[in-house]
């Protein structure tokens, strides 16, 4: 009797064992259909190219998926390689009035789609008004004042027109410069720490496999993300990030250890020649009558590790006396949000990243309309 019961007992688990596999296959066949029959063939051709002149930007005329890091996510370029919400021919006189916007990843708006963003928002909003403004958004990941200047110089140098440049000024631009894109560098005592290892920075969000996998298991791949956020959450390790010192920030803090991540010039020699290119950058535009507008905004380790009074804002608070039409501090109401909302990091930071998330985007773009919308 006990032998016949061991007998059905391993057959029962045996069954119940092949019906789980069965059903995980089907699902994963299922998934592979849709997957590649709703969100296409991985990409033929890059998103992010390099640039002989600023370095590195986005493939003009770009429709197509990117990744960073686990999100993948719908990215459209213009005909300039601007990040946009459609492709289109963007023509160098524009018929309305034009601002250029210009950042690094943050206004890129990484890993989420252009109406998401906050430069989304901004050029939806400017269409909606009777007197309508177009914003375009220059921005892309790992740009720095180096970048801002050379960019905004081909751009004009090629014809292109803009009433006003908005510039987002990230607070590890100053590492960037301290430690980056000297081979573009105009001044000789830069260009002497150019090397063939330079290159471009375009950015390698994934492995080619998990790349694949994305595209190919998309529910599957959300599904395991999913799951691993809402462990992390659970576990209460999602903030760790955020407590602890990350190098591209490690100068506004002064850290004893800031100088080891910002070699060769060191800080000092990264704030000048932030100063630099920014100064150069701004004559550039006075002499077209171009206004220029400085933004500073807060990351999730500013915010978390209390940076109010950063260096990030009274060196370009400094820098903007007599050379900017408006310099915009966005440090004040975040710093108010995380007072009034116990979750700010959840709510306005991407899981598991430390961009700004949809909310995030949404919350700076309210920050900002007023001025820019006038």
């Amino acid at each position: 009797m006990k032998r016949w019961l061991a007998y059905f007992t391993w057959r029962r688990a045996l069954v119940n064992t092949s019906l789980v596999l069965y059903c995980l296959a089907l699902f994963l066949i299922f998934d592979f259909a849709y997957s590649t029959l709703t969100q296409g063939q991985e990409k033929q051709h890059p998103a992010r190219v390099a640039n002989p002149t600023y370095d590195h930007g986005l493939a003009a005329n770009f429709d197509g998926f990117d990744f960073w890091g686990e999100l993948r996510y719908h990215l459209i370029t213009n005909s300039l390689g601007f990040k946009d919400g459609s492709v289109r021919d963007v023509p160098l006189k524009p018929t309305s009035r034009r601002i250029l916007l210009i950042g690094d990843s943050f206004t890129e708006g990484i890993g989420l789609n252009f109406e998401d963003t906050f430069a989304g928002l901004l050029a939806n909003a400017g269409q909606q008004r009777s007197d309508k403004i177009e914003f375009l958004d220059a921005g892309v990941v790992s740009y720095s004042p180096s970048i801002y200047y050379k960019k905004i110089k081909y751009f004009l140098e090629r014809g292109l027109q803009f009433d006003e440049v908005v510039l987002f000024s990230d607070p590890s631009d100053v590492t960037d410069e301290a430690t980056s894109y000297f081979c573009i560098d105009d001044d000789p005592k830069y260009r002497a720490h150019c090397s063939p290892a330079e290159g471009s920075q375009q950015t390698a969000a994934s492995k080619p496999d998990a790349e694949f996998f994305a595209n190919h298991f998309a529910v599957t791949n959300r599904l395991r993300i999913y799951i691993k956020r809402s462990m992390m959450s659970w576990l209460g390790n999602r903030r760790r990030a955020i407590n602890t010192e990350h190098p591209g920030i490690a100068w506004v803090f002064a850290a004893s250890d800031a100088a080891q991540f910002n070699q060769p010039l060191g800080v000092d020699g990264g704030i000048a020649r932030s100063l630099q290119n920014m100064g150069k950058l701004a004559d550039m535009l006075a002499a077209r009558n171009i206004p220029l507008t400085i933004v500073v905004y807060p990351w999730a380790q500013q915010l978390a590790q209390n940076d109010r009074d950063s260096r990030q804002v009274s060196l370009w608070r400094d820098f903007c006396r007599g050379r900017c039409k408006a310099f915009i501090d966005l440090y004040p109401p975040f710093f108010a949000e995380t007072e009034s909302d116990k979750n700010w990091f959840e709510h306005l930071f991407i899981i598991g990243d430390l961009h700004y998330s949809i909310a995030g985007n949404r919350f700076l773009f309210h920050q900002i309309e007023k001025q820019l919308l006038q």
